[in-house]
């Protein structure tokens, strides 16, 4: 089935984010829709490598993808992170999911008891579920995706791919 990429963004400074996206845009080709910059405070995890001031920006792309290629776009969105790294810190932490007009998918490093494995260390999740007209979370969902302004890019993507959808006949 045929699913909208996206890439979550965190970053502690728009040089950062600026050479993330055009490396992005290199690997996946062209942003059809992207969100506002948004403060990111859930958490100290990333701290220690993004600063202080860390801020939080999706963008999704053009080009639809087939759903079994996620692990090979984590795989490429960790090398991007590795690349753009400065004295062994990261710089930039790259989140790529899909989108259906059902759901939202994420792609993660970390198991949990939620998350299915898809092989060569790589797992998925469903963060967001589509029903009564909105997305909602999931129990696990991380806090920042049960943010309504993160549900409103989500929900904005999902019209535009419904769209798109249809002039494919998908």
């Amino acid at each position: 089935m045929l699913s909208m990429l996206f890439v979550g963004i965190l970053f502690g400074s728009e040089e950062r984010l600026h050479m993330a996206e055009k490396r992005l845009c290199e690997c996946f080709g062209d942003i059809i829709l992207e969100s506002p910059v948004m403060k990111w405070n859930y958490s100290e995890y990333y701290r220690g490598e993004l600063g202080s001031s860390i801020e939080r920006k999706f963008i999704f792309f053009e080009r639809l993808i087939n759903q079994d290629s996620l692990k090979d776009i984590k795989t490429k969105t960790n090398a991007i992170e590795t690349e753009l790294s400065v004295v062994g810190k990261r710089t930039v932490n790259l989140d790529p999911g899909y989108l259906t007009p059902a759901k939202v998918v994420l792609a993660s490093t970390k198991d949990y008891s939620h998350r299915l494995y898809l092989g060569e260390g790589i797992f998925a999740e469903v963060t967001l579920i589509f029903k009564t007209n909105r997305f909602h979370p999931h129990i696990n969902t991380y806090r920042d995706y049960q943010d309504e302004s993160y549900l409103k890019v989500f929900e904005d993507a999902r019209n535009i791919l419904k769209g798109r959808l249809k002039k494919v006949g998908a």
